[in-house]
């Protein structure tokens, strides 16, 4: 199933009837969503509907999107839009603190796959919270359908075998401030926030709205089956500039907006544009690119070559920019040098300070030349 990015085409022809129920059952979900749910924009609306129908469909892709609903402050929606969520997708298993073998050993047992929904993520990846490498590493391998975690299991006899459980399944996170960048960069980031007075939802309550939640589940589970081998091995068109990473995130979901027809393959390229440009604009999880950034687009312009002094003096002045306090202290000529040794000239040797000479002295500093090649490939486009 492909589409071009300019003139999507409806969905598929042989199956009318199919393609009318499933964009029927997503605006229906997406009402739903929309009555108890303030979401920043409509994209962040459209990505939350196909991520609820794409849990029903998690073997037909080679790859399952997170989706995280984060924010700067409590009271912003992140855990109503989980628990709307709940309703909605196959085997819901809410975890807050739950321990790496307990989510392993839940997606590998043998009673149904969970999607799990995580709670409060910043108590486990926040400042506070220490690494917890064995959690990340489980939702990093969790991501891809042949992902695995490999666990030392014992016999009953003292003997110890190395055991592969299966890790892939859908995901869905809350939390505040932002997550590790190998998340992030496997994830739909929607940006949550504090409703404006202006803005009203309905009091989701449980005993109440939960069936209604399960009818459209069920609806969602239905159309899904009918779809799962149109869909299977589906390669959508993705919009221009997305790729990579990005594609992989979004591939399913455009593919489950492409069979679902309606208006929902233009929308989800919309949102999928929208969204992908709002990570890579506003994303700051890797300061190594900020510092490029910066560079290229405050520090030196169309200057050729600048003193380290004159780098570091333009880099401190950036307003709400982090290089006037790193870790409690300014941005100095050893951390600047450090930063950028892990990027590499055209000649792919290490960027570092060079002498420049200058009114007859011999100073360290940094040649633009020396900087494109690592501007060409990590920085967004200029004005971006």
């Amino acid at each position: 199933m492909t589409l071009t990015t300019d003139h999507p085409a409806p969905a598929d022809t042989e199956a009318p009837e199919q393609a009318s129920e499933g964009a029927a059952t997503l605006d229906a979900v997406e009402a739903f969503h929309r009555r108890f749910n303030v979401f920043p924009s409509e994209a962040a609306y459209v990505a939350v509907v196909l991520w609820d129908a794409h849990a029903h469909l998690l073997d037909a892709f080679d790859a399952t999107p997170r989706i995280a609903f984060l924010s700067p402050e409590p009271g912003s929606g992140k855990s109503r839009a989980l628990e709307i969520v709940e309703t909605l997708v196959p085997a819901p298993m809410v975890a807050v603190n739950a321990s790496p073998a307990a989510l392993f050993r839940a997606v590998s047992g043998g009673e149904g796959r969970p999607t799990i929904l995580f709670d409060e993520i910043d108590t486990v990846f926040g400042p506070k919270a220490g690494e917890n490498e064995e959690l990340r590493g489980f939702i990093n391998a969790g991501h891809r359908r042949s992902g695995v975690t490999y666990r030392c299991v014992s016999d009953g006899a003292g003997n110890q075998t190395v055991v592969a459980f299966p890790s892939y399944c859908a995901l869905a996170v809350a939390g505040l401030g932002n997550l590790p960048d190998t998340i992030l960069t496997r994830s739909v980031v929607i940006r949550m926030r504090r409703r404006a007075r202006s803005e009203k939802v309905e009091p989701f309550r449980a005993r109440l709205h939960t069936t209604e939640g399960h009818t459209l589940r069920d609806r969602l589970a239905t159309w899904a089956d009918n779809v799962r081998e149109r869909i299977t091995g589906a390669f959508p068109v993705m919009p221009d500039g997305v790729t990579d990473r990005p594609a992989d995130v979004w591939e399913p979901l455009l593919a489950i907006a492409d069979a679902a027809g309606g208006e929902w393959p233009e929308r989800a390229r919309h949102a999928c544009t929208e969204l992908v440009t709002a990570a890579q604009t506003d994303d700051k999880a890797s300061t190594g690119i900020r510092l490029l950034t910066d560079l290229r687009d405050h520090v030196f312009g169309d200057i050729p070559r600048l003193p380290t002094a004159a780098v570091l003096d333009q880099l401190r002045s950036l307003d709400e920019a982090p290089w006037g306090d790193m870790n409690g202290r300014p941005l100095d000529a050893r951390g600047l040098g450090q930063m950028l040794r892990d990027y590499m000239t055209t000649d792919n040797k290490p960027i570092v300070a060079r002498n420049i000479k200058t009114g007859g002295a011999v100073l360290k500093g940094y040649y633009a030349a020396d900087l494109a090649d690592a501007w060409s490939r990590y920085c967004p486009p200029p004005g971006f």
